[in-house]
């Protein structure tokens, strides 16, 4: 099964495509796709969005989650950065 995600312009949120062609927080409100082509027909009019996301690519779920290749990624993008929570031992002049 297959999403579309992007980011809101607005504030950089992680969000996700609708049945209805609007954007939405919440992954399980996301429209599904079993077929390449819906997916990718839907992908094509997302991309004529670009007044109110960026981005938007098609990513893999399973069980109301992301998965596949790209898990990794989509957790990142859901919880924000990891590389602020790491201690770098800068010190700010």
């Amino acid at each position: 099964m297959k999403v579309i995600t992007a980011n809101r312009l607005a504030d950089g949120r992680v969000v996700y495509r609708c049945k209805n062609g609007g954007w939405t927080e919440t992954l399980t409100k996301a429209e599904q796709f079993t077929d390449d082509a819906g997916a990718d027909a839907a992908l094509a009019e997302a991309a004529f969005d670009h007044l109110t996301v960026v981005g938007p690519y098609l990513i893999d779920v399973e069980e109301q989650k992301p998965s596949g290749q790209k898990i990794v990624r989509e957790r990142i993008r859901e919880t924000g950065p990891s590389a602020g929570s790491l201690h770098t031992g800068l010190v700010e002049v």
